[in-house]
């Protein structure tokens, strides 16, 4: 592996990683700021319904964000064996 490859997969690493990161811990503002427009997009709403569009859309965040979080520290792991190792 080649510097450049090595600095390109800890970039695409760290990047996953720092999304992956934000978006788990901000999905409860993500999401209730999404609710929000939704609400606003549709005038009126059952109280019932917000509350499940908010949990709906703070759920979506917390799953992409666990994804990224995953794939960006495999990516990690995976280029620091690949360079530092000798197989």
């Amino acid at each position: 592996m080649t510097k450049d490859q090595f600095n390109g997969f800890v970039t695409i690493g760290v990047t996953l990683v720092g999304i992956g990161l934000i978006l788990l811990f901000f999905s409860t503002y993500f999401g209730s700021s999404m609710a929000d427009n939704w609400l606003m997009k549709q005038g009126t709403a059952d109280t019932a319904m917000f509350h499940i569009r908010i949990e709906s859309y703070i759920n979506n965040f917390v799953v992409s964000g666990g994804i990224l979080l995953g794939f960006g520290l495999f990516t990690l792991i995976q280029t620091y064996f690949i360079k530092f190792t000798k197989v």
